[in-house]
């Protein structure tokens, strides 16, 4: 199985990057591809760009997808919504192919340091990736990054790492069955 997998952020100290790696442990046996939307960089898009063509970025990210097996994402929440990043990204891959996820099995995940880990942006992505040909499979939303999260163990609620654990097996499971 190949696995594609970002973190909608371009901060090098990205929780919901860490939050993914971590994740990605749970694939010992998979191909990932791990991207980093930092090698994605376009101008911002409008329709007049776009009248003069499409970044190769856009291009390359849409490809990836098409030579993926599923999607592990997690979300940054930058006031209550996407990152500009990843918005920009999505924003050119969908005027390419409105079909941005190609109909792929999708881990969504979202982490924030605040209590709601990150909820508005999975909710808002939960509702409109569907839109976008994502098959959302299974979602996990890490509340209190600093709290719940060591960069060397990973999560360190126990309640939240089951869930976590918990999730992933059922997104495997999912993936198996398709």
């Amino acid at each position: 199985m190949k696995i594609f997998a970002f973190a909608g952020s371009t901060s090098s100290t990205s929780i919901n990057r860490e939050l993914v790696k971590f994740v990605l442990k749970s694939f010992p046996e998979e191909e990932i591809n791990f991207i980093d939307l930092n090698d994605f960089t376009m101008p911002v898009f409008s329709v007049d760009l776009e009248k003069k063509g499409f970044p190769e970025e856009a291009h390359r990210f849409l490809k990836q997808i098409e030579e993926c097996d599923v999607i592990i994402c997690s979300l940054a929440e930058h006031n209550r919504s996407y990152a500009a990043a990843f918005k920009n990204v999505f924003d050119w891959a969908s005027r390419i192919n409105v079909k941005v996820f190609q109909n792929k099995p999708m881990f969504l995940m979202s982490t924030s340091p605040g209590g709601y880990g990150g909820g508005n942006v999975m909710n808002t992505a939960k509702t409109f990736f569907p839109q976008f040909a994502a098959e959302v499979k299974e979602t996990f939303s890490l509340p209190k990054f600093y709290e719940n999260f060591d960069l060397e163990s990973g999560v360190i609620d126990p309640e939240l790492l089951k869930e976590l654990n918990n999730k992933i097996e059922n997104f495997k499971n999912q993936v198996k069955s398709k």
